[in-house]
């Protein structure tokens, strides 16, 4: 799978963690930024350019992280057909996936251990978004954005 991963300073750390997590289960990752955790930079910067890359389908998902995963995940979801999600567990980030069809997720590096992003990452990749009953929600997202179809999983 191809993912486009980007952070501010605050969640430098933890995007490395995961980029590094991505990359042993042999999935191809294009680190937007920011290139370390000491120099302040801004999240919009890097949850924009995250959530294009996904929309435009120069990436399949989203891997998003600030110090809460919040405001990196406000900036994702202003392009049209991001659906990024904050996760803090394995059960935000299956349903996220399943139920919103989110196609970014957004964790905080001063939140989130670990072990707690990792499981939770793995268990948004490994789920599928549902159909039926969830399906007309998805198209009332879309009207908000007026995004049609860009973004969504295949």
């Amino acid at each position: 799978m191809r993912i486009a991963a980007g952070s501010d300073h605050a969640g430098f750390e933890l995007k490395e963690l995961l980029v590094s997590y991505l990359e042993a289960q042999g999935h191809e990752v294009a680190d937007l930024g920011t290139t370390n955790g000491v120099d302040s930079v801004d999240y919009p910067d890097f949850g924009a350019a995250v959530a294009r890359a996904v929309v435009s389908g120069d990436a399949d998902l989203g891997v998003c992280a600030c110090g809460t995963g919040i405001g990196i995940a406000i900036a994702a979801n202003k392009i049209p057909g991001a659906r990024a999600a904050v996760i803090h567990d394995v059960t935000t980030a299956k349903l996220a996936r399943e139920h919103n069809h989110a196609n970014v997720v957004c964790l905080g590096g001063r939140t989130t251990g670990t072990a707690t992003a990792t499981d939770a990452l793995a268990a948004f990749l490994a789920a599928t978004p549902e159909r039926g009953r969830h399906d007309k929600r998805i198209e009332k997202l879309r009207d908000l954005d007026g995004s049609s179809t860009k973004g969504d999983p295949q």
